[in-house]
């Protein structure tokens, strides 16, 4: 099984990476910030892999922190989770901010993933909650976050509000998504939606 590859930028696509190592290109399915946070052709690159085995393909999923492929592999170990609704929720929620989802329940964040409704979303609520809990823990002691110092970020209720305000003015999930991402963690609500406004403005 392949756990990480180094090599050189070959080419890439928004979703997609190859990797070329001692003279092989490996294809790499990869979220599209970690394909734009590679670097230019021809850079040296390095992804933590899961190497996914079916019976008519085998695809390597690339992401740029082993706390992204842990939580990927926890999302496609659940029940209705494949490896494109997998990658979609990291593409909306990286892992922290999924922890913060799953510890306030936070329904509403989850249904932003595109193909998730509110009835997928209250079962991966239920079923996610624990697994990611635990697997995280286990991670802490190796220099992970453990899941209580997640759940105690300042601001997750602040950025709840500034997303049902982004909701109720219109914008759409993937603009609402983007959005929250490059906002700071911190602050009250009403600072953050002006910080929201602002970059929706400009964008």
């Amino acid at each position: 099984m392949i756990g990480t590859v180094r090599g050189v930028l070959a080419w890439r696509d928004s979703d997609e990476v190859c990797v070329e190592v001692g003279g092989l290109g490996y294809r790499v399915t990869v979220l599209p910030t970690t394909s734009v946070a590679l670097g230019e052709l021809g850079d040296e690159v390095y992804l933590h892999v899961h190497h996914h085995i079916r019976e008519d393909a085998e695809v390597l999923y690339g992401f740029s922190t082993r706390s992204e492929r842990v939580t990927f592999e926890v999302l496609i170990g659940t029940h209705g989770v494949g490896p494109a609704l997998a990658m979609a929720i990291l593409g909306v929620h990286p892992p922290a901010a999924l922890a913060r989802v799953l510890v306030d329940e936070d329904l509403a964040a989850l249904c932003l993933v595109p193909g998730v409704g509110r009835k997928t979303g209250e079962r991966l609520l239920v079923e996610l909650k624990n697994r990611l809990e635990l697997t995280q823990g286990a991670e802490a002691g190796s220099g992970g976050s453990a899941p209580q110092q997640v759940g105690a970020t300042v601001g997750t209720s602040a950025r709840g509000d500034v997303r049902e305000a982004l909701v109720q003015l219109g914008y759409g999930p993937d603009e609402v998504a983007a959005t929250l991402r490059e906002l700071p963690e911190e602050g009250d609500s009403g600072e953050l939606l002006r910080l929201a406004l602002q970059r929706l403005a400009v964008g």
